[in-house]
């Protein structure tokens, strides 16, 4: 008999799911919504499964007493209230439902773009005040106009379509697909800054990394046509907040539509939550009646599945393998997500293709699930999060017209088990190959040219200089100052006297302004900053 506990308040539908399991008397649950997490930490070890929503953190501490714990599942496409790493320590399965909100959450973006057009809630407003102000309230049309859409995932399509649905041209920018798959969207693929100053409205749809933090900045926000207005319904902190207020008090960009904010909720005197050209909701994008009961009835279908039919569906953290496989492939499949996001973070410009190529003991079982873990990482990085599982991650890479090619040979050069991953984009290609050790240890052996051997982990400084002496110094210097503390570091060079690759493993994110300086250094040919 297995035990199911909900923890977090579920459609009923959803409920109704795990009711009609119950009744072949090999599961039961208990549904408790509102578990504070000290009563989570003392119910977990009677549970084989736990579903939540976003009311439920799941530390490692609850993982670690959790001693029946099987899965996890996520009614919703966010992860990031769960330690994942705790739970794939574990063993234990984390899922989530990643289609079961895009309608929803692309409708809420072209309501919010019609609202943003006619001033319907500040109409609205002024009506429910007593006021007629008919002529204050002038809007613009939307037949005709561009929409640039940043991000053609699974949403940034939707709102595509529905904008040509209206009769509006629709651009897009996303570094990510191939002008072949724009195509076939029916969409024009742009530059970043052609769609900026082209569009009437800009809607954005693209997670929040490293990468995309501010990524409307001022700078961008200036490059946008005078009188145009934005659309923000995917995540908080890709548009600088502080920028966006004083371009709509200038009078430059005539109004944004805001459903998520960096700080959620905002502070009560936010700047834009005074401006009147601002609409804004309190993050809705998923909530819908509907919405919740897809993702309601899919969670509770996955978890019944993994536990009375061992079938595992948008797992997060691992492939739908037998355990006995799992044990044999949890090396390599750590291995081939690494080698993924360090890809992602070395590409230029859209993958087209990836190569993967296994070599020694490895090449002997099935690696379809590493190549999986490979295409994971890698999208990762360059879509949102928390879509990308081991369930969904090749048919995302083919949605982007990303061609997929495996090679195996169980000859290699130095090391017994080696993979290497060689990715073509439209900008040139680049290569990184790593090795397994016994059954945990795993390193980096080759990025591009550079053969070294380094440890794959955490915030790693990358520079490429002139093989000369002094460098290691003049960078320790310069982080020093900085208080940017090393922990390690590797070295791989072309030739004596050539260019030479560093990587300082460092405690913390270097800033930006230490980057600037350290490229100054006339030794510096590149200077980067690595997550891994």
């Amino acid at each position: 008999m297995y035990r199911v506990l909900v923890s977090d308040k579920l459609a009923p539908n959803g409920l109704q799911v795990l009711e009609d399991a119950a009744r072949g008397g090999k599961l039961s649950f208990d549904s408790k919504p509102g578990l504070s997490a000290e009563e989570l930490l003392s119910a977990i070890p009677q549970y084989d499964a736990l579903i939540i929503r976003s009311g439920t953190t799941v530390t490692a501490e609850v993982i670690a007493a959790a001693d029946k714990l099987r899965v996890v599942g996520r009614a919703g496409i966010g992860v990031d209230n769960v330690d994942v790493a705790a739970a794939t320590r574990r063993g234990v399965t984390v899922m989530n439902t990643p289609g079961g909100n895009n309608v929803t959450t692309a409708e809420h973006a072209v309501s919010m773009m019609l609202s943003l057009a006619r001033s319907i809630p500040q109409a609205t407003a002024s009506m429910r005040a007593g006021k007629w102000e008919k002529s204050k309230f002038t809007g613009s049309e939307i037949l005709n106009k561009v929409i640039g859409v940043v991000g053609i995932g699974n949403i940034g399509r939707l709102v595509a379509e529905r904008a040509r649905g209206l009769k509006m041209k629709v651009i897009a920018h996303d570094p990510f697909i191939s002008n072949d798959r724009a195509a076939e969207l029916g969409v024009e693929l742009v530059s970043l800054d052609e769609l900026l100053t082209r569009s009437d409205f800009v809607s954005l749809h693209i997670p929040r990394t490293p990468d995309t933090h501010d990524f409307i900045g001022a700078a961008e926000l200036a490059k946008m046509k005078q009188g145009a207005r934005l659309i923000n319904c995917a995540r908080g902190g890709i548009v600088n907040e502080e920028a966006l207020a004083e371009a709509l008090k200038s009078g430059h960009l005539a109004g944004a539509a805001l459903d998520v904010f960096e700080e959620e909720p905002p502070p009560a005197d936010h700047p834009l939550l005074a401006l009147d050209n601002v609409i804004c909701t309190p993050h809705l994008g998923a909530a819908t009646t509907e919405a919740q009961d897809n993702v309601a009835v899919a969670v509770a279908e996955q978890v019944v599945d993994l536990l009375l039919n061992d079938v595992t569906s948008n797992a997060v953290n691992v492939p739908s393998v037998s355990a006995e496989a799992l044990e044999v492939l949890r090396p390599y499949l750590v291995l081939g997500e690494k080698l993924g996001r360090l890809q992602a973070q070395l590409m230029q410009g859209a993958p087209a293709e990836v190569v993967i190529e296994y070599g020694g003991e490895v090449a002997t079982v099935d690696v379809q699930p590493v190549t999986v873990a490979v295409l994971r990482g890698m999208l990762d990085r360059l879509l949102e999060a928390d879509t990308v599982n081991f369930v969904n991650a090749r048919e995302l890479a083919r949605e982007r017209g990303i061609k997929i090619t495996e090679s195996k040979t169980a000859q290699t050069r130095g090391y017994v088990n080696q993979v290497k991953v060689r990715v073509r984009t439209s900008e040139g290609e680049s290569e990184v190959a790593a090795a397994v050790f016994g059954r945990e240890v795993v390193r980096l052996v080759k990025l591009n040219q550079f053969h070294l051997e380094a440890v794959p982990e955490g915030h790693i400084l990358m520079l490429q200089n002139r093989d000369v002496p002094g460098v290691v110094g003049a960078v320790g210097t310069l982080l020093g100052q900085a208080k940017v503390n090393i922990a390690g570091l590797e070295l791989g060079r072309e030739a004596i006297g050539g260019v030479a690759l560093s990587l300082f493993h460092v405690d913390e994110v270097v800033p930006e302004s230490v980057l600037e300086s350290l490229r100054a250094l006339p030794e510096i040919l590149s200077a980067s900053l690595l997550d891994l």
